[in-house]
């Protein structure tokens, strides 16, 4: 529950920020008009941490430069079209931006760029209520035109205008309704929610990267379950990412208590919990987490109903794996992200067969041989996959993971686990055989590969001895 008192208090603390205070002194000495705008007013009120300052005046972009310069270490101005002057102030990076009145055409995200003369008419075409308050300074009187701690204190999420004119306007919006219910834990208001629903379509006009970045920063919020929840129920996520609406429609054979959609949400919450444990103060992992929420949309396209009733997803892990590769590419992710997730989901599996019997050393090596630089991300998402009520089945599988992580740290103490190649490289391989470079010393070096995974560290003379043997056996 917000406490007023303290908000105030905390808003007060805003202003003597000494970045703050520098540039409203400058500012009011020019004869201009400023103020906070936006999230750090809601963080300061609601007592979260500020990360950005971002300010808002009736000077113009070049009375803003002219006024910065002198107090600035660095500026640029590759928003002027937008009226937005960057800065680094003091050490922080801030943005001014003048009074805004934007117009949009309906058909792109691109507004025509209009400024305003006054700071009222500035917040209401901001995107929520709670986003929509400025504190101007050095006067130290809040603006609020929209009833945006109204709704702090309530704990929802509104739109300044008719939300169907705000989502019209900017689609993206509609994202940041489910990331800011993440991050903030609010509720999105019925008439907000239904013109979510209502205008889910148009997100169409904005580009993938966008699209990505918004649900980047979902997921990198302490509960991204929240979020995902709201795009699901809007539709929203059938715009950009529909595999995961989709697994409402089945049954995990594994988890009769939970629809599969339901058991993605657990994992990827059990997910979090594990990291967080596991990995105190790190940034959040949005690849595991991306992997958590993903690792079982192969599910609906391998349903399969077999004799006796029982539905089965076999090659669910490989065929999700190609599934979210491709979705990721589509939504412009990077490279490396797309890797890891897809290699998550087609590993995720694996283990289980580990639960049923004891596994091999050689068995142990392919593990990790296969997840190479993800095992640690596979060891949380393998944990958070149980989510069985049976505590005795999850007490049996958490011990079988304990014991596969001891024995992978006991033969990482015996021998190079993480860096498995064969003992001989491909000059040795060609002398000890006999052989000029090609096909033939890489089928070599496949046998010795497949020998060390088999029985570990052999020495070099041992090696030899069976490459020997496997080369006259080919021969």
């Amino acid at each position: 529950m917000l406490n007023m008192a303290d908000g105030l208090a905390r808003l007060g603390a805003l202003a003597e920020n000494p970045v703050v205070r520098t540039l409203a002194t400058a500012f009011a000495d020019a004869g201009f008009d400023f103020a906070v705008v936006g999230g750090p007013v809601r963080d300061a009120l609601l007592g979260r941490e500020t990360h950005d300052l971002d300010f808002t005046t009736n000077a113009s972009p070049d009375e803003i430069l002219t006024i910065v310069k002198p107090i600035a270490t660095a500026h640029w101005d590759i928003g002027r079209a937008f009226g937005t002057i960057g800065a680094r102030v003091q050490g922080e990076q801030v943005e001014i931006t003048t009074y805004r009145a934007d117009s949009y055409d309906g058909v792109t995200r691109k507004p025509t760029v209009e400024f305003g003369d006054s700071i009222e008419g500035d917040l209401v075409r901001r995107d929520f209520t709670v986003n929509s308050m400025a504190l101007r300074v050095p006067s130290v009187k809040l603006v609020d035109p929209t009833g945006g701690v109204e709704d702090l204190v309530a704990g929802i999420l509104r739109t300044p205008a008719d939300p169907r004119i705000s989502f019209g306007d900017d689609p993206l919006r509609m994202l940041r309704a489910a990331r800011f219910s993440a991050q903030l834990g609010f509720r999105v208001e019925d008439a907000t929610a239904d013109a979510i629903a209502e205008l889910r379509e148009t997100l169409k006009i904005v580009s993938p990267e966008r699209i990505q970045s918004e649900l980047v920063r979902l997921m990198q919020s302490d509960d991204p379950v929240r979020g995902i929840r709201v795009l699901v129920r809007s539709g929203l996520i059938d715009e950009f990412l529909p595999e995961v609406s989709a697994l409402r429609l089945e049954v995990d054979e594994h988890h009769h208590h939970k629809d599969v959609y339901e058991h993605s949400l657990t994992v990827l919450s059990q997910a979090i919990e594990l990291e967080q444990s596991r990995n105190p103060g790190a940034e959040p992992d949005v690849a595991l987490r991306i992997a958590a929420l993903l690792h079982d949309i192969g599910k609906p396209r391998t349903r399969k109903l077999e004799d006796g009733g029982i539905v089965t997803f076999h090659h669910h892990d490989v065929v999700g794996s190609r599934m979210a590769r491709k979705r990721m590419q589509a939504l412009r992710f990077d490279t490396a992200t797309t890797d890891a997730v897809a290699t998550l989901i087609e590993l995720h599996l694996r283990f289980f067969g580990y639960a049923e019997g004891a596994w091999t050393d050689a068995a142990v090596r392919r593990y990790v041989r296969d997840a190479g630089d993800q095992l640690d991300r596979l060891h949380i998402l393998t944990r958070a996959d149980v989510t069985t009520r049976n505590k005795r089945k999850a007490a049996r599988l958490a011990g079988a993971y304990d014991d596969i992580e001891s024995r992978i740290a006991a033969l990482r103490e015996q021998e190079e686990l993480d860096s498995i190649r064969p003992e001989l490289d491909g000059n040795r391989i060609q002398q000890v055989l006999g052989i000029t470079p090609g096909r033939a010393v890489g089928e070599a070096y496949k046998f010795l590969l497949e020998l060390r995974l088999d029985e570990g560290v052999l020495g070099p003379e041992v090696a030899e001895e069976r490459l020997r043997a496997w080369w006259d056996a080919r021969a």
